[in-house]
């Protein structure tokens, strides 16, 4: 029996630091280093501290080999505001299937897989069909588009993304007349989503609605991707909805079902808050939540406040459809 005796310097391997706890220590000493300049008076008053210190993290993981995945930006989906850099939307986001921290969603979704990837299209279709998500993407008229994005928590990001109008799968689904909702709802996989596991008092997997007015509304979006590539994990992989006018908890991620219903279906929030979260989750500064004021939101980017506008900004859009 050969018996090997470790020499005084080497480590076992089982007492070495996990890669991600080597990367969050990193980042803790970089922005303690700032954190002390701040407590020394330096720029103490400076609306744009919270913004610097996310600047000084390293750029998150899942960015790294995507595919690109580029379409032509339709210019009547723009905005005024500049487009969030792409490390602070990857790496600050929510996804409670994989942690309630924003800026380790990155790290721990790092390893999930989003393909192969199936699709279901069910409930009040004429044909119901199960299809890979890039055989359904071929099938799509890709373009981009640059949407402001508010979060229920009063932040908000600016991006460009990457898809196609969800009336264009409506139509393509073929919905029977008796449609008035669409349902839908992500994955279950607790044994890639820690969150699911350790959170197991929420009623996974995540689900969301809209009414087909909604759905068919020329805003509403299927995200495919994001600045030139397709989506990572942390954002939606691989597929995601975007319904700009409402508070991004609506934007559900990762789809794997799309179902047309009779009856308003129940959304995942409403169920685990009705006081505190509705159907529709219009933006509305007019209304607060119960917990803040949404009269106006932090701009992730910079840190500076700024109003909030009904409907995130796009009443001309939408309006019409809540009179």
């Amino acid at each position: 029996m050969l018996i090997r005796i470790p020499k005084g310097w080497e480590t076992p391997e089982r007492e070495a630091t996990p890669e991600e706890v080597y990367h969050e220590r990193r980042r803790f000493l970089k922005r303690t280093a700032v954190l002390a300049g701040l407590a020394a008076g330096a720029v103490n008053a400076w609306p744009g501290a919270a913004a610097w210190l996310r600047a000084l993290a390293p750029e998150p993981p899942g960015l790294e080999g995507l595919r690109k995945l580029e379409a032509a930006r339709n210019p009547k989906y723009t905005t005024k505001r500049p487009i969030t850099a792409e490390r602070i939307v990857a790496g600050y986001n929510n996804f409670y299937e994989f942690t309630t921290d924003k800026e380790r969603v990155a790290y721990v979704a790092r390893h999930f897989r989003a393909r192969p990837w199936e699709v279901e299209i069910t409930g009040e279709v004429e044909k119901p069909r199960r299809l890979d998500v890039d055989e359904l993407i071929r099938q799509m008229p890709l373009e981009e588009r640059v949407y402001r994005l508010r979060c229920v928590e009063a932040w908000s990001v600016v991006v460009p993304w990457v898809g196609f109008p969800l009336t264009k799968f409506v139509e393509w689904a073929r919905p029977k007349s008796t449609a008035r909702y669409l349902r839908m709802v992500t994955f279950w996989r607790p044994e890639e989503a820690p969150g699911q596991r350790s959170q197991d008092w929420y009623p996974w997997p995540y689900f969301e609605g809209l009414t087909m007015a909604e759905a068919t509304n020329e805003l509403a979006m299927i995200v495919v991707g994001s600045y030139g590539h397709i989506l990572p994990n942390q954002n939606g992989a691989p597929l995601r909805l975007i319904v700009p006018w409402k508070y991004g908890f609506k934007s559900i991620k990762s789809i794997v079902k799309f179902e047309f219903t009779r009856q308003q279906p129940k959304n995942f929030w409403n169920v685990v808050a009705p006081q505190e979260y509705d159907f529709y989750a219009n933006v509305n500064p007019q209304v607060p939540h119960p917990r803040w004021s949404q009269a106006s939101e932090i701009d992730v980017a910079t840190g500076n406040r700024i109003p909030t506008k009904p409907y995130n900004g796009y009443a001309e859009f939408v309006a019409h459809l809540y009179r």
